[in-house]
């Protein structure tokens, strides 16, 4: 299992949250989302057999948000 912390921009509220941890929840292979929005971060647990880094972020940036 791979842990990362994705440096966010962009998000600003609890539908922020919802949004990215609900879509990147759903990718196959991500164990674990968590959204900090004071910090602008979020922390992801995946397997990297299973789902790429690039898709995580691709998936953030589909919801209308940077990955910096």
């Amino acid at each position: 299992m791979e842990n990362i912390t994705l440096n966010v921009k962009g998000m600003t509220c609890g539908h922020c949250v919802k949004a990215v941890e609900g879509n990147v929840g759903k990718l196959d292979g991500v164990e674990k989302v968590k959204v900090d929005l004071d910090k602008g971060q979020v922390d992801v647990s995946y397997d990297s057999k299973a789902v790429t880094l690039d898709k995580i972020k691709e998936t953030i940036d589909d919801q209308g948000y940077e990955v910096a």
